[in-house]
């Protein structure tokens, strides 16, 4: 079991330089550690507790007093730690320019890979005592239920595991493993020249990755498409070598499932979590039998944009401007009154948060980007970083951060440490739910049509980017893993093909719905997440499952509210698949994507209705 349990959840906002208006804006880390000297005395426990885990190596077994010894030992092991790095990367967090914190963070690597190594013979110690002697053990001393889960985990793995000589071989390989992803990393963030374009308005940029996700949204037609040719002409240039790259990554994928006695890589990568691989069949299928729904949504934003062909350049700029300001203030209030259905408990933990700084909130100089939430000092608190601006997206961030920040909390009390955790499965759901209960509250406040569209905007956009796109991306994983695992050969021509050829179904661009440059079709290069494998259907699949549980609480169904809250609760105390269908919703059939789709239209439906009012 690894050491670093963090659920580090990112989403990305827009970043300026201001300065919090007061410690009440600044999270408080002290609650974690007074100080530094505190951490390192955690330093020398961790260390005489290493020392002593040591003694369970070769006796984890000898009875059942000594197993439990030996698991108690090894869960407040990781708790210590994992409370160390929450305080180690969010010092880090908040000032990347301290050189003191980042020997900090360096530390905290080291410990961890200290801890790795000490703590590697316990999973081969289970297996080697089996199942049969677990359950005696466990049926000798109530007090080791909790770690049934845990060991049901490792103990399920035995067809899939080798004998200790199989094991050191394929270990030794695994210092190999991952070089078509670090090859790309090195590739695309260092060594490739990124392009220099001139835009309208005489401004040169440099279109690296970064700029390229700012510039893309310009609201002058004719750069954004001399971005995108730019920035994908850059890519074509590599196509070949990050052809290799991928198919190496996909290579290793496919050989280690035949290792581990899979049938296929997508099977070894969902089991990890247990996961069918029926959740990802089905979510291709729905995403496809729905893609008119997409394509009414392209054709809705060529009228709103103003634009008589969609191109695929008309992707991302923002469907409505808007200046209103929304102080932090205000956003806080509107999540509070936004989460009012979840109850008076929820709620007030939440405002307890806001009051006693769980969450760093302004952009400052040196301060990490985006937006995180930190739920892994498991005894203290969640912590969230924001870099809030103001606007309505920042409102939606907290909305989005402080549900995972509440999954986290709920999980951590009411779950002992060793099933508190919880997988990425799960995450989202609670996160993307939370916005879903801000858009229904802000929409009762709206004042004018412009202010619900802008709110009906930004939820239809997050639809979009958040449930297909993110099922395309896992169709081309689906077909391209498939082809490796068949021994099929794969060139970068041959992953652009493929890639291609979905990203036009999608955008209906046979149906002359949004037009696709071929150029465009290396846009695979671009996605990291490739080189992960079935990772980011994830997201795909909690947006739907968000929508089906929000749709069931707000209409007030019985049970429906008790169902939800008991699955945030629940941590990873079982499967997560088994987790969210007991809590009703079922991620293998049709339901939560044909929930989300009807959100979808629902919100299209009222945006029509704002257009057919104005004047033509």
């Amino acid at each position: 079991m690894g050491f670093r349990l963090a659920v580090l959840l990112v989403s990305s906002i827009g970043f300026n330089v201001a300065l919090a208006d007061s410690l009440d804006d600044t999270w408080n880390l002290a609650e974690i550690y007074p100080s530094l000297e505190a951490w390192n005395a955690d330093v020398a426990k961790l260390e005489a507790q290493m020392n002593e885990l040591a003694a369970c190596k070769g006796h984890l077994g000898d009875n059942v007093a000594r197993f439990k010894k030996c698991l108690d030992l090894q869960a407040d092991i990781g708790k210590r730690f994992t409370r160390m790095i929450a305080y180690s990367s969010e010092q880090l967090s908040g000032d990347t320019g301290a050189p003191a914190n980042l020997e900090l963070s360096q530390k905290a690597d080291v410990l961890e890979a200290k801890l790795g190594e000490a703590n590697s013979f316990a999973n081969p110690a289970i297996l080697r005592l089996g199942k049969q002697k677990i359950a005696a053990f466990l049926a000798q001393d109530a007090s080791l239920k909790i770690y049934r889960h845990p060991l049901d985990e490792i103990l399920r793995l035995a067809p899939h595991t080798l004998d200790s000589e199989g094991e050191s071989l394929v270990a030794q390989f695994g210092l190999m493993s991952g070089a078509g992803r670090s090859s790309y990393s090195i590739l695309t963030n260092a060594d490739i020249p990124w392009p220099t374009v001139k835009l309208s308005t005489g401004e040169e940029v440099r279109l690296d990755a970064s700029a390229y996700t700012k510039y893309r949204e310009l609201p002058n037609r004719d750069d954004r498409k001399l971005v995108m040719d730019a920035f994908f002409g850059a890519f074509k240039t590599y196509e070949r070598t990050l052809g290799v790259t991928l198919y190496s990554q996909l290579k290793e994928g496919s050989v280690f499932a035949r290792v581990r006695k899979y049938p296929d890589s997508i099977t070894r990568a969902l089991d990890a979590r247990q996961v069918p691989v029926a959740v990802i069949d089905m979510l291709i299928a729905q995403t496809n039998a729905n893609l008119p729904t997409l394509h009414r949504y392209f054709r809705l934003r060529a009228r709103i944009l103003g634009v008589p062909q969609m191109q695929y350049y008309d992707i991302y700029p923002p469907l409505v401007h808007s200046d209103i300001k929304f102080p932090l203030a205000t956003g806080k209030q509107l999540v509070l009154e936004a989460v009012a259905p979840l109850g008076p408990d929820y709620v007030a933990t939440m405002d307890k948060g806001f009051k006693n700084r769980w969450m760093d909130a302004y952009p400052r100089k040196n301060k990490q980007s985006g937006a995180h939430m930190d739920g892994i000092a498991y005894d203290v608190h969640p912590y969230v970083l924001m870099n809030y601006n103001d606007d309505y997206e920042s409102v939606s961030t907290i909305a989005h951060e402080w549900g995972h920040a509440m999954h986290s909390y709920l999980a951590n009390r009411a779950q002992p440490f060793v099933t508190a955790r919880y997988p990425i499965f799960i995450a989202e759901i609670a996160s993307t739910f939370n916005e879903q209960m801000l858009l229904d509250r802000v929409l009762k406040s709206a004042k004018s049509d412009d202010e619900r569209l802008l709110y009906l905007g930004s939820a239809l956009e997050g639809l979009r980017g958040t449930f297909f796109r993110q099922a395309m991306f896992a169709e081309f994983q689906r077909s391209v893993h498939a082809s490796v695992d068949k021994g099929e050969p794969m060139s970068g021509a041959g992953f652009t093909k493929v890639y291609c050829d979905i990203l036009k179904r999608y955008h209906g661009t046979a149906q002359g719905v949004v037009g696709i440059d071929d150029a465009y079709c290396v846009e695979w290069e671009y996605i990291p997440h490739f080189y992960n494998p079935f990772y980011v259907y994830q997201y795909a699949t909690s947006i739907a499952a968000s929508s089906l549980f929000a749709q069931r609480v707000g209409s007030g169904e019985p049970g429906a509210l008790k169902r939800y809250l008991d699955l945030l609760r629940a941590g990873g105390s079982d499967d997560p698949y088994d987790l969210v269908k007991t809590a009703g919703v079922d991620l293998a059939s049709p339901a939560p994507y044909q929930a989300l789709v009807a959100r979808m239209n629902a919100i299209m439906d009222e945006i029509e209705a704002i257009l057919s009012r104005r004047p033509r």
